[in-house]
This record gives structure tokens, sequence and C-alpha cells, in this order.
């Protein structure tokens, strides 16, 4: 089932007004509400976060700020990744703000039934604008990672990964992942 838009030509304010226990994102000014992640999208993405965040933050290999969720505006668009990445020479500091406009340099979707199209169709257009040089898609229904490089302003596939395989994958590809620890 896709996510259809909850309002067209909506503000901050009416994404704002959506209640917490959704995710709220605008895109092209129209804005969609998602409930929060199933378990099977939430362990993915927590794993993955504690797994990058612990090999790479700060004076790790290559030191990078992981973030799970943050909010990004990028002009009337706003995006929720499920995790996204900064090289920390891009970002030495953190603000305090609700949100950043500074495009990452790697975001990761972990795509439901319900967000997959949105995840592949608008996100990655707006990510492909915005110069996101790295984004993974990974589906813990179908136990896939998918890498995708920004080249040209188009994503070109770079690998695709499956089952309880272990890969090195850019651009985090200084440590081995064992993709059978975010399947639950």
């Amino acid at each position: 089932m896709a996510m259809k838009p909850l309002k067209k030509g909506a503000t901050y304010d009416d994404l704002r007004d959506v209640p917490d226990h959704y995710v709220a994102e605008m895109f092209d000014g129209e804005l969609y509400a998602s409930p929060r992640p199933a378990i099977p999208h939430a362990h993915a993405a927590s794993v993955l976060g504690a797994k990058l965040g612990s090999a790479f933050h700060r004076h790790g290999a290559g030191g990078w700020v992981i973030l799970y969720e943050p909010e990004l505006h990028f002009g009337n668009d706003v995006l929720v990744p499920d995790l996204a990445g900064w090289r920390r020479e891009r970002v030495p500091t953190l603000r305090a703000d609700a949100f950043m406009t500074l495009a990452p340099d790697w975001i990761c979707e972990v795509v439901s039934p319900s967000t997959e199209s949105v995840d592949r169709g608008k996100k990655l257009r707006i990510y492909a604008r915005e110069g996101v040089a790295h984004a993974w898609l990974i589906d813990p229904l179908r136990r896939t990672l998918e890498v995708l490089l920004l080249e040209s302003g188009r994503w070109t596939q770079l690998d695709a990964h499956e089952g309880d395989a272990k890969v090195r994958v850019p651009p985090f590809d200084a440590i081995e992942l064992e993709l059978g620890a975010l399947w639950i």
C-alpha cells in the first residue's frame, strides 16, 4: 500500500501539527505522515546506527556524524531519513537546532511496504538534487541492502546484497557489516 499525501500546499506549521507518533515529511508542498516503524524496521536501523556510530564517530575510521531520524530541511522539502551521516570535516560541531539544512554525505532509508514508493521516488530525487553522495536502501522483510552512488546527478546502483552476507560497502567500507545482524 503506497503512501498518499495528507495535504497539498502544506506548510511547516501543518507538519508540526501532525501527532508525535507519526513521522511527518513534506515533498513538493505535499504533507505525508507515516506511523512509527514496525519492529523489523526499527531493529535494522538501530543495529546499523549502533555499528556505524561506534566505528566512525569522531576519531573512528574517517570521522563521521551519524544521526538517527534527523529532520532535514531543503527549501520547502522536509525529509526524515532513517539514518544520515555527515563527514566530520563538514560538521565539526552540532548545533542544538531541531533540524539540519546541510545535506548529508550518506543516507539510509529502511523501506517498508507503505513507504517504499516514496523512499525510492520522491525522497531519492530530493537527495540527488541536494547532492547526497551515497544512499542505502534496506528492506528488512526481503533482507536486502541496495547501495547507491550519485553520479552526474543520477543514482547508480553500486551493489545489492541479501541474506546474511558479510559486506564492505561505500562509504563505510573500512569495516565489515554482517547483514544477518540487521534482521530479526
